[in-house]
């Protein structure tokens, strides 16, 4: 075993020098022989540059606020890890869209330097919003995260009575499930946790609002919530590997949200990456690696999903709709919760707060065959 680790360390430490980070940005000395073990693991999708100093992207307020200054080499990714000092609070990039998202998770979670079987999970980062739930700026706290898995056909081909060219795989109309889905489109968050991230981020979290951002909740005139100031709030996340825009498939979002989730979730949020990550930490669960009950996803919206009022879709997607500073409201929304699982880690380690894992989600989530169990099931 001790050759096995040295060997690891080396390997990582040529790597590590490959990416351009100096021997003492690498990984753990060789003579560490246990995984760090991980109270926190924030996700973000994308950095625009440079970790720090620079325009910043998703990655960079939790580098420079939460001192993440360990470069750690992350070969199976799409950018290097970073940890903080007490090396306890571990930073990744997982890559924009479902294939690297669920990819670098899946990487991630089967890294030998790191014990992940207690730690809490935050993903983080921007996302489209539905005017009629919220404004750019404000912060959604995710219960379901839904996939766009389907059959599709054009719609200029489609039946005149179908509302979108969209059904679920297995069916033949746009408002019906299979009884036994053969692909997973739903995939549910642990209730009592999205609710108690909720209450801290609502209570603690100080959102930025900038003069930038006022002027573009002026174009909605009729969407009271797309005018308010930045606010946190509760609402599901649709991911697709499509960068829709438009009022049709904000409809449809808002349709297929609420099919699988059997009327309770509520479409907020758009964006490219979260059920991919969902599936990838299933599939960990199983592994006993990560415990999914831990899971949680706050998104900060960064534009609207469909154009304001007078405004053709084409128009609205090709000009820019969104402010720098959304980057540090997804940090200002979610970082209250990191520290209190921090700051109270013995109380926390043993067992999620807030309640039984997934007592309300997953009765309503329909999901593939026997993931039930999966998602259910905590880490001893």
């Amino acid at each position: 075993m001790k050759r096995v680790l040295k060997l690891a360390a080396a390997v990582a430490l040529a790597v590590g020098q490959a990416w351009g980070a100096s021997p003492a940005e690498t990984t753990r000395p060789a003579s560490v022989q246990k995984p760090w073990p991980i109270k926190v693991v924030i996700v973000t999708t994308f950095e625009l540059g440079a970790d720090t100093g620079d325009r910043p992207g998703e990655f960079q307020p939790w580098v420079e606020h939460e001192h993440l200054d360990q470069v750690l080499p992350f070969p199976g990714g799409v950018h290097p890890l970073r940890s903080n000092a007490s090396h306890d609070v571990l930073g990744v990039v997982s890559g924009m869209t479902l294939v690297n998202a669920g990819a670098s998770l899946m990487a991630l979670g089967l890294d030998p330097r790191f014990d992940l079987s207690h730690a809490y999970w935050i993903i983080n980062g921007i996302a489209g919003v539905d005017p009629e739930d919220a404004s750019i700026g404000s912060v959604a706290w995710a219960r379901y995260a839904i996939n766009d898995v389907s059959r599709m056909i054009d719609p200029r081909e489609a039946p005149a009575t179908w509302s979108t060219g969209f059904c679920a795989e297995g069916t033949a109309a746009p408002d019906k499930l299979p009884a036994q889905p053969p692909v997973p489109d739903c995939y549910p968050l642990n209730a009592s946790l999205s609710q108690w991230a909720f209450e801290i981020s609502r209570e603690r979290a100080k959102l930025p609002d900038t003069a930038g951002m006022a002027v573009i909740r002026q174009a909605w005139k009729g969407y009271p919530n797309a005018q308010r100031p930045p606010f946190v709030l509760q609402g599901d996340s649709f991911a697709s590997d499509y960068f829709w825009h438009g009022q049709l498939m904000n409809r449809f979002a808002n349709d297929w949200v609420k099919l699988w989730t059997g009327g309770h979730g509520r479409f907020v949020m758009t964006e490219m990456e979260d059920s991919g990550m969902m599936e990838a930490l299933n599939r960990l669960q199983a592994m006993h690696r990560v415990d999914l009950g831990r899971v949680m996803i706050a998104r900060a919206a960064s534009n609207y999903s469909m154009p304001p009022p007078g405004v053709t879709p084409l128009a609205s997607i090709t000009v820019e709709h969104s402010d720098p500073a959304t980057f540090e409201a997804a940090w200002a929304a979610a970082s209250p919760v990191l520290h209190e699982l921090q700051q109270h880690w013995g109380r926390y380690r043993a067992a999620p707060p807030g309640g039984p894992v997934h007592a309300e989600n997953t009765a309503y989530c329909r999901y593939a065959a026997g993931s039930e169990s999966r998602v259910t099931q905590s880490i001893d």
